[in-house]
């Protein structure tokens, strides 16, 4: 969605707000399963002292895998995007800049980007979350499994001291 900020550009202090819904599709990480798009998108364009800056908020559902336990989480929030919007590019590296052309702002592209940038790179259900089992793969969540653990070999003379008790 093309958002068009003649009206408030060259007028400090005005403010145009913004309602959407984001569509991601062709977005996709290892571990997200499901992403239940379109993400509803809103926020506002507020020209401070001759600087437009886009405060928001994006609606995210998405289903992942722990990266531990593989267990399945379902995950619904609201994520606060920030973007400071420039007619020019003076730094091209800064990911929070986004570039006005004739006046108007591709909103899914900040949306898009900002989330991708906040998305999390490893998916973890607790903090606490035990994984899995490296011998039998069971989940050790939900209880401790039946295995022998092997004793490390390096440690094999302490453990002869323990199972004289």
């Amino acid at each position: 969605m093309r958002l068009n900020l003649n009206d408030i550009i060259g007028r400090p202090g005005a403010k145009k707000p913004f309602e959407f819904a984001l569509d991601l599709e062709g977005i996709s990480f290892p571990q997200v399963e499901k992403l239940d798009t379109p993400f509803k998108a809103t926020g506002y364009v507020k020209n401070i002292a001759g600087a437009l800056e886009l405060k928001g908020e994006l609606e995210v559902s998405l289903t992942y895998s722990c990266d531990r336990c593989m267990g399945h989480i379902q995950v619904h929030e609201t994520r606060p995007i920030t973007a400071h919007l420039a007619e020019e590019l003076v730094d091209e590296e800064n990911p929070d800049i986004f570039l006005v052309e004739n006046g108007t702002i591709d909103l899914d592209e900040v949306f898009r980007t900002a989330f991708v940038l906040e998305m999390e790179s490893k998916f973890i259900c607790d903090d606490d979350c035990k994984g899995l089992c490296t011998t039998c793969g069971a989940n050790l969540n939900a209880g401790s499994c039946a295995c022998h653990k092997e004793v490390d070999p390096r440690l094999a003379a302490l453990q002869q001291l323990l199972d004289k008790d």
